[in-house]
């Protein structure tokens, strides 16, 4: 016995799946498909975008997160600042009502913002201590001048909400 089944796909090439006596076979079927190949299928990993250009740019390593905080130049109004005491203060817009981005920055000291509320990830010795930054024009201390004996901290995470 044999058992045919044919897909089609919005008129694009079908695939005819042939199954016989237990064993299956996958045929190109026939199709105008107008001499194209289907594109891959993206799969978004949610790393961040040129994150070894950034590092080679700036040492800020950035890993990934929802899209929504980008790094940016310092300047403007309702930016997310951060200072560390190894580098220069930098700066995120978030881009929404909220977002999230997971990096890699030790030794930060500060942050401010004035337009969303800030979690702060952030590890001590691998353990994971969270520093809550709110609104305001004022900066927030996190990390080490928080810590009783003034121990480096790593931030890790950001996450901002209106």
């Amino acid at each position: 016995m044999r058992l045919s089944i044919r897909l089609l796909a919005g008129g694009a090439a079908a695939a005819l799946i042939a199954v016989a006596a237990g064993a299956s076979t996958v045929f190109a079927a026939s199709g105008d498909d107008g001499g194209q190949e289907i594109p891959p299928v993206a799969v978004e990993d949610f790393s961040y975008p040129q994150a070894d250009k950034v590092f080679a740019l700036t040492g800020l390593i950035l890993k990934g997160g929802d899209g929504h905080i980008v790094l940016a130049d310092c300047g403007p109004a309702d930016l997310i600042e951060v200072t560390a005491r190894t580098r220069a203060k930098f700066c995120f817009q978030v881009t929404g009502d909220s977002g999230s981005l997971t990096m890699d920055v030790a030794k930060v000291t500060s942050i401010k913002s004035t337009a969303y509320n800030v979690r702060a990830d952030m590890t001590l010795n691998g353990t994971g201590v969270t520093f809550n930054v709110p609104k305001s024009p004022l900066w927030t201390e996190v990390g080490e001048p928080t810590d009783p004996q003034r121990r480096d901290h790593s931030l890790v995470k950001i996450t901002a909400t209106k």
